[in-house]
């Protein structure tokens, strides 16, 4: 028995009308391999979602679909052959039948093709009278219509076209009157492409060809049922009649819109279901200034979804989101994520966004920022979610310079208002009402961000600001305790101003990091307890305020300083141990006024005293003391770089013991004290 393919006299197409369930559709002619058939829905053109049976049978095959054709979907199969012989027979070789079978067959299939197509030719019947077919000649029918004469021969007519010449002025002064025709082509509506608009008929493929024809594409009122996501490309427009004009997943598992290139914009519609209300990631370019507004998005697990998906040459920034609205959301009602290897979304701008559960259960955040760097900014946006959600508004490790303003937060339960994650950093957040019965501000950052009018318990937190005018009404300090058990070291991190020291346990080394990473830096240490331990003051890696170790002895004794970032210096003190000196040797002391009290020793020889001028700038209010301390012969005389000395008088301590305590009026110097 032979297997040869038989070429029988069938029709070369078979048309079907999908009912949303068939996904079988049987051809009753022969094919000699798959690519040989041609498969339609309605007038599209199709290359995948179906597989092709029966290759090389005389009863033909069936084609079997992936997904059944919608209700109404006319299905057409048809057998299309490449015309064209490439094989030869040799001169004086073998002749096989099967050789000659294939070739004939291919031949009568090819001859069958040419048949079917003149069959959907205009024609004359085989009953009418002999006409021409012959038409007129090239320069008589340019420009005119094909007509047919008396005779019903072929002919040239002139162009009487209805459309062309009927036209449209707009009113107004400058107007140019314009062809009607032209006129409405400038408008494109998905209904000019079939789709129906009842919420049953599934739209989809009308909305694909709309979008396939047009830079701009007109959704009127009605609710059009969507079963694949809808691309926008580069540049292009989809655009509705607002509230009324709803487009409606036909499943949860479908992004309804998605824009994957630059400068599209999509607004005026109503988003129902699906994954995803408008999901915008790059694909094949950048995804960039494109621009989401007057949009309302019900019952999407997420309303808005920017991804950084898998390419960082094709980021996700730029885009401007704007007077939208997404409601009932299943999960996060805003989220900025990377999908893949790409770049994180960046310099996104929100601005009258609004989230909002209406009661229903929300798992997740009305925003979620989980990966966006760089500039993503918030303004005049509003977090509603249920008592179920994680978070009104969620800041997540992978990002950074994120800017908040004025944004409302609300829940009837304890949901945090906003949550810094560990990981975030340089959150800006300013004018937050927060509504909701959780904290304002729930960081676990480490402080890694700034908050201006945010709410309780730190309304205001700055970084790094530089105010050239401030004026306080009321001041607040850091303020950190610390009582090392066993006393010894403490490296002070400066992330508080007040330092409160309790030596109980043991004396304590408050150590001050260097001064080159603390410039501008101010801090106090003071001594809190009542034991005999010292508090020492020091610095890593320096030489400590104003160059030595402050010793902080007894109860109280504090010390204030202050990096310029060269080195620390002391700006406030208690009567510190340093506030005395002791002198012996050589001949002549001109006291430091820093030191109240002068112990000097004259054991070498006399000495003197020489207290500065009373007029000058470091001595006016100042008030020193001078006592001798050797037990020699040798006298201190206490004499005035004026003249005299304190009341005019070179006042000499002769033995040990003897002392005096002058203060300078600006003018002299005067005695208010003197043993013997």
């Amino acid at each position: 028995m032979s297997d040869q393919i038989k070429i029988p006299a069938v029709p070369l197409r078979q048309t079907y009308l999908g009912d949303g369930v068939q996904r079988d559709f049987a051809f009753g002619f022969p094919i000699f391999a798959s690519e040989d058939l041609e498969v339609h829905l309605n007038a599209a053109p199709q290359t995948a979602g179906y597989a092709v049976a029966g290759a090389g049978a005389t009863a033909g095959g069936t084609v079997t679909f992936d997904t059944a054709p919608a209700p109404g979907v006319r299905v057409t199969l048809r057998r299309r052959l490449r015309i064209e012989r490439l094989t030869d027979f040799l001169e004086s070789g073998r002749l096989p039948a099967a050789a000659l079978n294939k070739e004939f067959d291919y031949l009568t299939a090819s001859i069958q093709q040419v048949s079917d197509d003149g069959a959907l030719a205009l024609r004359y019947a085989a009953t009418d009278l002999p006409a021409s077919t012959l038409l007129p000649d090239r320069t008589q029918r340019a420009n005119r219509l094909f007509a047919f004469d008396e005779a019903g021969n072929p002919t040239a007519s002139p162009i009487v076209d209805a459309e062309e010449v009927s036209s449209y002025l707009v009113p107004g002064a400058g107007a140019v009157r314009r062809p009607v025709r032209d006129r409405l082509a400038e408008t494109v509506s998905v209904r000019d492409f079939g789709a129906v608009g009842d919420g049953v008929v599934d739209d989809t493929l009308a909305f694909q060809a709309a979008l396939a024809a047009a830079e701009t594409v007109f959704v009127p009122p009605g609710t059009w049922r969507i079963a694949s996501t809808l691309v926008l490309r580069e540049g292009q427009r989809l655009h509705g009649a607002g509230h009324a004009s709803v487009l409606k997943a036909a499943s949860d598992a479908l992004d309804l819109v998605a824009m994957t290139g630059g400068f599209a914009e999509i607004h005026h519609l109503r988003l129902e279901g699906g994954r995803t209300g408008v999901r915008l990631h790059g694909i094949e370019r950048p995804c960039v200034q494109n621009t989401v507004r007057d949009l309302s998005i019900w019952d999407a697990r997420w309303g808005i979804v920017l991804d950084g998906h898998a390419d960082p040459d094709r980021p996700c920034y730029w885009n401007n989101f704007e007077r939208v609205v997404v409601e009932r959301p299943v999960e996060h009602g805003v989220w900025l994520t990377r999908s893949g290897a790409g770049d994180t979304p960046n310099a996104n701008r929100f601005h009258c966004v609004r989230v909002y559960s209406h009661g229903h259960p929300t798992t997740g955040s009305g925003f979620y920022v989980e990966q966006g760097r760089y500039n993503n900014a918030f303004v005049d946006c509003e977090a509603n979610v249920a008592a179920s959600a994680h978070s009104c508004f969620r800041v997540g490790p992978g990002t950074d310079k994120t800017l908040i303003v004025n944004l409302y937060t609300e829940t009837v339960g304890g949901v945090p208002n906003v949550l810094l994650e560990a990981g975030s950093v340089e959150t800006s957040i300013v004018n937050l009402f927060s509504a909701s019965g959780g904290p304002a501000i729930w960081d676990q950052s480490g402080g890694q961000y700034t908050a201006m009018n945010a709410g309780y318990p730190e309304k205001n937190r700055l970084r790094a600001c530089r105010i050239t005018e401030l004026t306080v009404e009321a001041m607040r300090f850091d303020t950190d305790y610390v009582e090392p058990a066993a006393g010894g070291p403490v490296d002070l991190d400066l992330a508080n101003s007040v330092y409160l020291v309790s030596a109980y346990g043991g004396a304590v080394e408050a150590r001050l990091p260097a001064a080159g990473a603390a410039n501008g830096h101010w801090v106090t240490i003071k001594k809190t307890d009542l034991s005999a331990n010292p508090v020492s003051v020091t610095e890593a890696s320096g030489p400590g305020p104003d160059g030595r170790t402050v010793v902080l002895a007894s109860r109280y004794d504090f010390v204030t300083a202050v990096s310029n970032g060269a080195a620390w210096w002391i700006a406030a003190s208690s009567r510190l141990p340093g506030n005395a000196g002791y002198h012996e040797g050589p001949a002549l002391l001109v006291p430091d006024l820093e030191r109240e009290l002068h112990l000097v020793s004259a054991w070498s020889g006399a000495t003197e005293v020489r207290l500065p001028a009373p007029w000058d700038a470091g001595a006016v209010g100042r008030t020193v003391s001078v006592k001798k301390a050797d037990v020699s012969a040798n006298p201190v005389t206490v004499t005035a770089a004026a003249g005299g000395g304190p009341d005019g008088e070179a006042i000499v301590l002769a033995e040990k013991g003897h002392a005096v305590t002058a203060m300078s009026n600006g003018s002299a110097w005067h005695i208010l004290s003197r043993h013997p």
